[in-house]
């Protein structure tokens, strides 16, 4: 039998308590998400009260620190209440002038889904009972372009339905508002629209049917050497389908409206900028007095007094751990705002290339706080509204004088394009050379690598024939 032996083994181990995991998961909200969490917290911790006051804040209390590290159940209430409920939890740089901030409530109203608008379309036709239930089988199953995400064949055999029938549903579904939805794919919602709208001839089915690849490309030789007709026959089809709507629920999308509550203001005073934090619509969070009251006397059990102390150190530790987290956006903003200042004094061309461990070194943090700081998180400034993390970026070198910011870069290739001979746009090499002439040294890959971040087409289909 194998001898059994005791060894003592002495080490360090960092334990993630409940509290710091709170800490940290407050940081890296969005405001949004922060605002749910205190209303939430608000709902489910009695200690909790939404103070109405605004008053400065102040530091809490030494003892309340001492009692929650050493765990005791004494706590000076007096001291407590009167210096933290005094306080109505915000910060003393917090932005008071609340005309200058957009009531994005009065921008915004609900807007009709292309879900509601074909679902109102599918009542108001004469379909049987089935027809409307595979028809909302089918708009259901539609993505936010328009197109259908199942086969007829697949919707029919996952709910038994007859597949004649759900073609039928579908084809006439197809012709609804906006025509070509629930089309499976590009060809087929073009001619959907081509038959409903009746424009068009058979050369022009055929180049929808057989070239949207050569159409793509700009391959109109190719195009007109099929059809037998002349290039300018082929340009006159091109601006006819140009007429179309490739993605018939667009128009209903809501992906490209998003606004945006900024976290930190930036105000240009004199030759200064100020950094004042947006704290208008969180909730301003105190300590029940009236728990309060009932902890100091003798009447309440102790099981009572275990739970209202629970609770208490629950609630120092959220509104601890919110200062903190406004406090660090305050300090991660003050260094952005000292490394950037050539590019809020001067534009997007004099943003210099900075990396985490820039503002971490400077504040005093560790590089993964900063980046949780710098996530959903959004500073309204006197060029416009960016979020933090805009800031940083890599360098690309240069012949001479320093290194420039990759978005810098990103933003004279965008110019670049825009100024190009709309006939004869400008290949990536060119692109290259053309920043080579300005003192900037890039990669042709690079190049392109950056215009795909930027979402613009290679030369080949930039060119405008008309």
């Amino acid at each position: 039998m194998a001898n059994l032996k005791q060894t003592l083994k002495l080490g360090q181990q960092l334990v993630m308590t409940p509290q710091l995991q709170q800490a940290i998961k407050l940081l890296q909200l969005s405001r949004l998400e922060l605002e749910k969490v205190v209303s939430s917290e608000l709902l489910e911790n009695p200690l909790l009260e939404e103070d109405v006051q605004s008053l400065e804040a102040k530091d809490l209390p030494k003892e309340e620190k001492k009692t929650l590290v050493e765990g005791k159940d004494s706590f000076d209430w007096e001291s407590y209440v009167e210096s933290y409920n005094a306080s109505s939890g915000s910060l003393p740089y917090q932005k008071k002038n609340q005309d200058e901030v957009p009531v994005y409530e009065n921008l915004t109203s609900k807007a009709q889904t292309l879900t509601d608008h074909l679902n109102w379309q599918l009542k108001l036709s004469e379909f049987s009972h089935e027809e409307v239930e595979i028809g909302a089988f089918i708009i259901g199953n539609l993505n936010e372009d328009g197109y259908l995400i199942m086969g007829v064949e697949e919707i029919a055999q996952k709910e038994n339905w007859d597949l004649d029938k759900v073609k039928r549903v579908l084809s006439r579904i197809q012709s609804f508002d906006p025509v070509g939805v629930a089309s499976t794919s590009l060809k087929e919602c073009l001619l959907k629209q081509l038959d409903y709208f009746e424009i068009g001839d058979e050369k022009v089915k055929r180049v929808v049917q057989d070239h949207l690849q050569d159409l793509e490309n700009r391959n109109f030789s190719t195009i007109s050497k099929a059809l037998n007709i002349s290039q300018e026959g082929v340009i006159d089809i091109v601006k006819l389908i140009h007429q179309l709507e490739p993605k018939p629920g667009r128009s209903f999308s809501t992906t490209d409206t998003h606004y945006i509550t900024p976290d930190v203001y930036i105000y240009k005073v004199a030759d200064e900028y100020v950094i004042v934090l947006n704290e208008d619509g969180l909730p301003k969070l105190k300590i029940s007095s009236f728990y309060k009251n009932l902890l100091k006397t003798d009447e309440s059990s102790t099981l009572t007094k275990d739970y209202i102390q629970d609770k208490l150190r629950s609630a120092i530790w959220l509104i601890r751990s919110i200062h903190q987290r406004q406090r660090t956006i305050y300090k991660v903003t003050e260094s952005i705002v000292k490394h950037q200042k050539e590019f809020f004094d001067k534009g997007l061309q004099h943003l210099k290339p900075m990396v985490l461990k820039d503002i971490a070194a400077d504040i005093g943090m560790h590089e993964s706080t900063v980046s949780r700081v710098t996530t959903n998180k959004y500073m309204h400034t006197p060029r416009g509204i960016f979020e933090l993390k805009y800031f940083f970026n890599t360098s690309v070198s240069r012949d001479e004088g320093a290194d420039i910011a990759s978005e810098s870069v990103k933003h004279m290739i965008k110019e670049i394009v825009e100024s190009e001979p709309p006939k004869k746009p400008y290949s990536d090499q060119r692109i290259v050379e053309i920043l080579k002439s300005k003192n900037i040294n890039i990669a042709r890959r690079t190049v392109a690598k950056y215009r795909d971040m930027l979402k613009i087409l290679p030369s080949s289909k930039r060119k405008k024939m008309f």
